[in-house]
């Protein structure tokens, strides 16, 4: 089930440290349990203009992201709050706070560029916050727009046309939002009045003239107007004329604010909040939290290894990971339900096999949910490989243990007939014939017994092969027995005809042992002729 998160504090997402990059684990982990998709708001601009306070209101707070009254930065790195989207449920807003480009205490203004370029790559709602006018100052302060196709591409592998077409940019960067701050100036042009949009547009007209003047001051505004086609302008009179309350600003109460500032602030809040956009990647793939988490490593290790950020690669490597996780979490739904409900050993094989098919199917739709971008099904193939060897994992488990179960019954039956045939019991004429029924009786009662599961017949047949000797031996004996029955059946006739009756000793069983050891045809014949010889008086 998806869920978001409420932060009470910020946290540094991207520390920015001896203008080295890289990610708090901590602020990773807070992402990695966002599910929900995420509306991502981030603000640039030069350092002290005040886009923390913005930032906090977007919070619905005072305080938060830390506010500063000196000339010093304040924020380093990229700072993360996350909250609860105020309208649109089910949904994060993660607002960004970044450093202040142009920090004099930075040696290397480089950090700056790729502050910028991670602040497009993530938000979904880009804030450039700018002090009293947007003028040719301000539009070359903006100059990092310019250098976006050096530090983000949007193919790892370009064709020259590509590179300068902006339409693959377009498709995956923020929309803009120009704040101005403390503005003076009347919303007028011409002498007639004017909205704070057209009073962006009309700054990011282009001046005429073909000369390199003219190109370097029209460059910053052809980006803008190419990268970003959705834009809005705010402009907001300065909060309060009490410079004590400027300094504190963290606690100054509404009350306190100037009327038209809080109608601005409550404007500028109402615009973020309804038009800023859940943020997806190409061919719109949505972003939760935990999307964000895998595309802030890839673009930070990236930027550290040397290379340019590329979107087309850090999708690569989400639906990797995603699918990855997906195939396991697949496979575990199959492996549970499975394990759970079948009862070794199974009467059938189709039973199994039922049961396999049903639990496969699952576990193929917790992966379709879970995954994206699994081009050639290559992560589907390798959950199918996985799910037949569980499933001939399974099947091999039902053959042991219907293998187990039927020959612990089957021993049980056959204990008597272990016993009666150690007591010789069927070292009988007729023996044999005793022998089959019981024989008989143990495969009836065998196959009363229920569930033996698909080795059933194979256990039995072992069984049988075990007593082929054994019942050769009764066979053998009981027919010599027989024989001998016959042959002094007839002596005692004869002794009748010749008026010498002697008493026939009885002779119908013998010491199973040694019968079943020496009874061969010349013993037998020595046995009948010492026993002939003793008859006769």
């Amino acid at each position: 089930m998806a869920f978001g998160l409420n932060m009470m504090t910020p946290i540094c997402l991207v520390e920015n440290d001896n203008e080295q990059l890289s990610v708090n684990e901590e602020a990773l982990q807070i992402l990695n349990e966002i599910s929900q998709p995420v509306v991502i708001v981030a603000i640039v601009g030069l350092y002290r203009t005040g886009k923390s306070y913005l930032m906090n209101h977007l919070a619905g707070q005072n305080k938060g992201f830390p506010l500063g009254s000196t000339v010093q930065s304040k924020t380093k790195g990229i700072w993360m709050w996350c909250v609860p989207h105020p309208t649109k449920s089910d949904h994060t807003l993660v607002l960004l706070d970044t450093e202040g480009l142009g920090d004099v205490e930075k040696g290397d203004s480089k950090n700056d560029s790729w502050i910028f370029a991670l602040a497009v790559l993530l938000s979904s709602m880009l804030v450039y916050n700018s002090m009293s006018t947007i003028n040719h100052q301000a539009l070359e302060q903006l100059h990092y727009v310019t250098e976006l196709t050096e530090h983000i591409r949007a193919k790892s592998s370009p064709t020259p046309e590509e590179v300068e077409d902006s339409t693959e940019f377009v498709s995956f960067f923020p929309d803009f939002v120009w704040t101005v701050r403390d503005f003076t100036l009347e919303l007028k042009l011409n002498g007639l009045s004017i909205t704070e949009d057209q009073y962006l547009e009309n700054a990011l007209k282009l001046i005429p003239g073909m000369n390199r003047k003219a190109y370097m001051s029209n460059l910053s505004r052809q980006c803008i107007q190419h990268f970003f086609p959705k834009r809005k302008c705010f402009v907001f009179d300065q909060p309060t004329d009490d410079k004590e309350l400027l300094a504190h600003m963290e606690n100054v109460v509404e009350a306190q604010l100037d009327p038209n500032f809080q109608a601005q602030m409550k404007n500028f809040c109402s615009y973020i909040f309804t038009q800023a956009r859940t943020k997806t990647l190409r061919e719109g793939i949505t972003v939760t939290g935990k999307r964000l988490r895998t595309l802030v490593v890839t673009y930070v290790n990236t930027i550290n290894s040397g290379a340019v950020p590329c979107l087309e690669n850090a999708v690569k490597t989400l639906a990797q990971l995603e699918n990855s996780a997906a195939v396991q979490k697949a496979a575990d739904h199959y492996s549970g339900p499975m394990a759970q409900q079948v009862t070794f050993p199974t009467d059938t094989l189709q039973e199994l096999l039922d049961l396999h098919v049903s639990c496969e199917r699952e576990a193929l739709a917790v992966f379709m949910e879970n995954s994206f971008k699994d081009e050639n099904q290559e992560f589907q193939k390798q959950l199918v490989e996985i799910l037949t060897d569980k499933k001939e994992s399974f099947l091999l488990q039902n053959e042991e243990a219907s293998v187990t179960y039927c020959q612990t019954e089957l021993d049980q039956l056959s204990m008597a007939l272990t016993e009666s045939i150690s007591a010789g019991t069927f070292s009988v004429a007729g023996g044999h014939k005793l022998y089959l029924e019981t024989m008989e009786r143990i495969k009836c009662d065998y196959e009363q017994v229920p569930r033996k599961g698909v080795k059933a017949n194979e256990v039995f047949q072992r069984f049988l092969e075990t007593q082929a000797a054994i019942e050769e031996s009764i066979l053998w004996s009981d027919k010599v027995l027989t024989d001998k029955q016959k042959v002094i059946a007839g002596m005692g006739r004869s002794g009748l005809t010749k008026g010498r009756c002697v008493p026939a000793a009885p002779f119908d069983r013998c010491e199973s042992k040694t019968f079943l050891k020496q009874g061969t045809p010349s013993s037998v014949e020595q046995m009948l002729l010492n026993l002939q010889t003793t008859r006769e008086v």
